[in-house]
């Protein structure tokens, strides 16, 4: 494995300052301790904001998607914040969950329990996958993964976009056989990104980065286990949507 594929790892292992183990590195235990920590706080908070009802949860939606996306954007470039920014980070993005699965329960009951059973479901058995090695991280399965990833947000730009104007992409809210099938790539790609984060956090500590990563590890978890479970949530509505289709 090369492991300065990363630009973070290489920049931080060319520190003169830190190479000399003058600094406390990073574990797979903090890491595990700060993830289940942000996972604990957003778990409180989409509790809180479930008591919206659906026509409230709009404004709340698009709220905490401004303040999570902003918080995320800082966190991604200034590293030294992730300990305070990530656990606001966490509150701003369950906020939303809870918002938008109080919603989405309302129209589909149960599927909330349904997508969060079946997101931790996926995040063991990849763990489970990556760490028996059924799985290699290689520069062209991380190339492949980004590239789609890229690929998939500029359709929904696009979908936003095009909806402006009337005109939206069916296939990425809709239902029907083109909508699942898209939802089922999206979701395919959420899960090899979780690799990708798996591989990080080993490589993070296989090269002892300093104790601070930990909390930009557990921000990366848990931005790609939310990814995750709203396209679960998604591909799960749009399964629902084909089945109770007339004549069904």
């Amino acid at each position: 494995m090369d492991r300065t594929a990363n630009p973070l790892i290489r920049d931080e292992l060319f520190n003169a300052g830190e190479c000399n183990g003058t600094y406390e590195p990073m574990t797979i235990h903090g890491i595990t301790d700060k993830t289940l920590f942000l996972l604990l706080i957003a778990m409180v908070s989409a509790v809180l904001a479930w008591k919206y009802p659906p026509a409230d949860a709009v404004p709340v939606i698009l709220g905490s998607v401004v303040g999570a996306f902003a918080i995320g954007f800082v966190t991604s470039f200034n590293i030294t914040w992730s300990p305070f920014t990530a656990p606001v980070f966490a509150i701003f993005e369950r906020i939303f969950l809870g918002a938008f699965s109080g919603w989405m329960n309302a129209l589909y009951p149960r599927i909330v329990a349904q997508a969060v059973a079946l997101t931790f479901a996926v995040f063991f058995l990849l763990l489970l996958i990556f760490r028996a090695r059924l799985i290699r991280v290689t520069e062209k399965l991380r190339l492949v993964v980004i590239g789609a990833t890229g690929a998939i947000a500029l359709f929904y730009l696009a979908h936003i976009v095009l909806s402006l104007f009337g005109m939206p992409l069916g296939f990425v809210n809709e239902g029907g056989w083109t909508g699942i099938a898209f939802s089922l790539v999206v979701v395919i790609v959420a899960s090899l990104s979780l690799i990708l984060d798996f591989d990080y956090v080993e490589q993070s500590v296989e090269n002892r980065l300093p104790k601070r990563h930990e909390w930009y590890a557990a921000f990366t978890l848990l931005v790609t286990l939310v990814w995750l479970y709203l396209e679960i949530i998604r591909l799960l509505m749009k399964i629902r949507m084909l089945v109770k289709k007339p004549g069904r």
